[in-house]
């Protein structure tokens, strides 16, 4: 009961601030814990389409991976609450051994609660960033992989990383400045057809949970996306 009432108390917090001209990461909490355990938990915002403009255009998945001195936790309670209310996690052997599970839409603030029998690591909270909106491209432009190509996207906060990519390149981190000039070869293309390309934006925050063990993190990300057509690129 103690865990359930501040994850309604922090996030009630952190919704007020918003109101109140504040940000969610005011509420911000690295817990407290046993500082037994070692916790890598990651929760992710994918768009369900393209440049994705609310937090409902979203579908949010919990990635937690535990153990306690090298040991998997396989057994216990792992919960993450956002405004939505606690969704408690499954512990999935066959993908990797991690705690997992998904939500609709994307709540950006988040609290984690891990109880393994006298093992715990409570109360870490963590805001991840606003939904980021592409201005430049438009979706479905036509552009050309000759020439470099500006992207800009709108949004509220700064992250804590950034990173950019297409279908051709891995992700590249960025500073979180709201534009960024793509160079020349990070577009996939053909010369005498056009291709289908993809850009992808991710923002992420990240917090140390005080009460498991050094190198533990909880990181909060969304990501958006547009389609893009490049233009053939000739002989």
């Amino acid at each position: 009961m103690r865990t359930r009432t501040r994850s309604l108390l922090s996030l009630a917090t952190a919704a007020l601030l918003a109101a109140c001209g504040g940000t969610p990461s005011d509420a911000d909490d690295p817990g407290s814990g046993t500082r037994t355990l070692r916790v890598e938990a990651s929760i992710t915002a994918t768009p369900d389409v393209s440049n994705a403009q609310t937090s409902a255009d979203f579908t949010t998945e919990f990635s937690i991976r535990i153990d306690k001195a090298g040991t998997p936790i396989t057994s216990g309670t792992v919960t993450v609450t956002g405004n939505a209310g606690p969704i408690a996690l499954t512990w999935s052997d066959p993908n990797g051994g991690r705690w997992r599970g998904s939500a609709p839409s994307y709540d950006q603030v988040y609290q984690l609660d891990v109880v393994a029998g006298a093992d715990t690591v409570e109360g870490v909270v963590l805001a991840g960033p606003d939904v980021h909106v592409f201005t430049a491209p438009s979706p479905g432009t036509t552009v050309d992989a000759t020439l470099p190509l500006d992207v800009a996207w709108a949004s509220q906060d700064v992250a804590t990383s950034t990173s950019i990519k297409t279908r051709e390149i891995d992700p590249i981190g960025i500073d979180d400045t709201g534009s960024y000039q793509l160079a020349v070869g990070t577009l996939r293309s053909k010369p005498t057809e056009v291709e289908q390309e993809e850009l992808r934006l991710t923002r992420s925050t990240r917090i140390e949970p005080a009460g498991a063990v050094a190198g533990s993190q909880l990181t909060v990300s969304i990501d958006n996306r547009i389609d893009l057509v490049v233009a053939p690129t000739g002989p």
